[in-house]
């Protein structure tokens, strides 16, 4: 009798077993017991698993496919936007097109910039001196604009780029605002470094290029150092203090670059070539100091 009791009981947890692993899912499925192995589950187990397997894979199968997230461009494509706008100059306006240069490469664009601004420059110094004399022989020196074309690419503009952001630098470290900013920077540009450094630098350049040597290099920045300080003071502070008060950083180097033109024009009235009492400024003196 009691071996009777013990063979329905086992029988009895055998079917609630396989009851659960019908109805269980596949990975769900626990290893055979050694009971279960006895009573011939051994066959059953694995064919209740294979079934709940494939039962599961059936409700994958149709579930419906996950949707692909969508990927903003606006950080990944921010920099081919810059140069495909910088590039379609037909599209847009010429403030525009030079603005995104501006933005997508500052130092390329000022060197580009200065090299054509300082070329015309020396084209109207070369040109007005005998428009407003009335003579019909124009003897123009290409070499001369060539020196300042180059000049006004490859030196004077990255060392103002930099000369304006140490400006910017020392005005935020200082921590001056308001109305004393235009005047703290014309103050350090005119009379503390700069002015001294571009003009000494430009007079030695151009007899540099000229294929003079250092000691004639010293004289000429020697002769004409003083002259073009007191001239540029003149002229170039108030330029600067409304350059500084109203204009962006990055485009104060192209304000001086389209005054200079007329820097240049005045220059030649005040100190015309063919006159030889008049103090030795080269004929082609052009302000860098700025």
């Amino acid at each position: 009798g009691k071996n009777a009791v013990t063979t329905e009981m086992v029988r009895s947890l055998l079917a609630q077993r396989v009851l659960r692993m019908a109805v269980a899912p596949a990975g769900a499925i626990t290893s055979v017991s050694s009971t279960g192995l006895l009573m011939g589950e051994k066959t059953t187990a694995p064919r209740l698993a294979t079934n709940a397997l494939k039962t599961t894979q059936r409700k994958l199968a149709a579930a419906p496919a996950p949707k692909e997230p969508m990927v903003s461009s606006s950080s990944s494509d921010l920099s081919s936007r810059q140069v495909s706008t910088a590039a379609s100059f037909p599209s847009q306006s010429f403030v525009q097109w030079y603005e995104a240069n501006l933005h997508a490469r500052p130092v390329q664009t000022k060197m580009v910039t200065g090299s054509v601004l300082w070329g015309l420059g020396d084209a109207v110094a070369q040109v007005g001196p005998v428009v407003s004399s009335s003579r019909s022989e124009i003897q123009y020196d290409w070499s001369r604009t060539g020196r300042a074309a180059f000049f006004g690419f490859a030196i004077h503009a990255p060392t103002s780029h930099l000369h304006y952001n140490f400006l910017e630098w020392m005005t935020l470290r200082t921590g001056i605002q308001g109305l004393k900013i235009p005047v703290f920077k014309a103050f350090m540009e005119q009379f503390v470094y700069w002015s001294w450094f571009s003009n000494s630098l430009y007079h030695g350049a151009m007899d540099a290029m000229q294929g003079h040597s250092p000691s004639h290099i010293y004289q000429r920045i020697s002769d004409v150092l003083w002259e073009t300080q007191k001239a540029q003071w003149v002229f170039w502070i108030p330029v600067q203090l409304l350059n500084f008060r109203f204009v962006p950083v990055r485009h104060q180097l192209n304000v001086v670059l389209i005054t200079s033109v007329v820097w240049t024009a005045l220059l030649s009235a005040w100190y015309p070539p063919e006159d030889e009492h008049q103090p030795k400024m080269v004929e082609d003196e052009k302000d860098v100091g700025k």
